[in-house]
């Protein structure tokens, strides 16, 4: 199912450090609010609330559901979220009865990188691939799969989990992230972009280095799922300048020669993707 001009619907971001939630009128976001997420709070009742809070300031009564990301595995199914990055507070958290009983509309979970794949094909480059990786790249790595135009469907909510695949000395997080300049050149990816502008050549390698070590995920994503593209969107976007040769060399080392050819990188700076993408998780779950 496709985004309707008559559809409204709530999209929620729930981050470590804030929530978002959006209005969604068809293919627009109409109204939005956000709120901070106290730091460690040990009350997890505090932060539901905070939830309720946001979805309340743009509700109306002819919404027809509310999709939540949350950077966390959750049970999809019954809408139980097991636990949250850098919120302590929220373990097996009942989410979906929670907001149901409040709301009396359908209300949808998953993962934000999950999210992030489905908005790109609901609202943003993927709309025309329906086979296809998401990978969002800023402080972490995280990864959703298309296939036949939906979320792969699992057991756990864990597929796509590609930057905690081993690879060198750790993961590929480590090398495909923030993570990479902050261990390996003790700069945030920001600071060495402005370098790079610069013409500064440490900066400018460190940017080549991280194409292979990218280009190497992307090989192994190719061994994994062969998709038609991969959609690559976060912060690392603004800075393809200066690695995507190196990460388009890398790839091309892959042994299978058509995939190559039939695979499309492409790089999105959808606006307001993560609202979108949990908004977009109704039209996934519902016929």
């Amino acid at each position: 199912m496709n985004p309707s001009n008559n559809t409204k619907l709530i999209g929620v971001d729930l981050g470590g450090t804030k929530v978002a939630a959006g209005l969604i009128d068809g293919d627009k976001i109409t109204k939005e609010k956000y709120d901070l997420i106290p730091n460690n709070s040990k009350n997890s009742v505090d932060i539901i609330n905070k939830v309720i809070e946001v979805i309340d300031a743009v509700f109306e009564q002819s919404i027809e559901g509310i999709g939540i990301g949350i950077p966390s595995l959750v049970d999809k199914e019954n809408g139980i979220v097991h636990s949250v990055q850098n919120i302590p507070s929220w373990k097996n958290i009942h989410l979906k009865d929670i907001l149901e009983k409040r709301y009396n509309i359908p209300v949808f979970l998953d993962n934000d990188a999950n999210c992030f794949a489905l908005g790109e094909h609901k609202f943003g480059s993927g709309k025309n691939d329906k086979n296809f990786v998401g990978i969002t790249i800023g402080t972490g790595m995280g990864a959703g799969i298309i296939t036949n135009g939906h979320l792969l469907k699992d057991a756990n909510c864990g597929s796509g989990e590609f930057g905690s695949i081993p690879y060198l000395a750790s993961i590929y997080e480590d090398y495909c992230s923030g993570k990479f300049f902050k261990t390996f050149y003790h700069k945030n990816g920001e600071e060495l972009l402005i370098k790079a502008k610069e013409g500064d050549q440490t900066a400018i390698k460190a940017f080549q280095k991280f194409g292979e070590h990218l280009g190497n995920a992307i090989k192994t994503i190719m061994f994994s799922v062969d998709p038609k593209a991969i959609i690559i969107g976060g912060s690392v976007s603004g800075s393809k300048e200066f690695f995507i040769d190196s990460m388009t060399k890398t790839i091309n080392e892959f042994p299978y020669k058509e995939s190559i050819s039939n695979l499309e990188i492409k790089f999105t700076n959808t606006l307001n993707i993560a609202i979108l993408g949990a908004a977009s998780l109704y039209y996934d779950r519902t016929k």
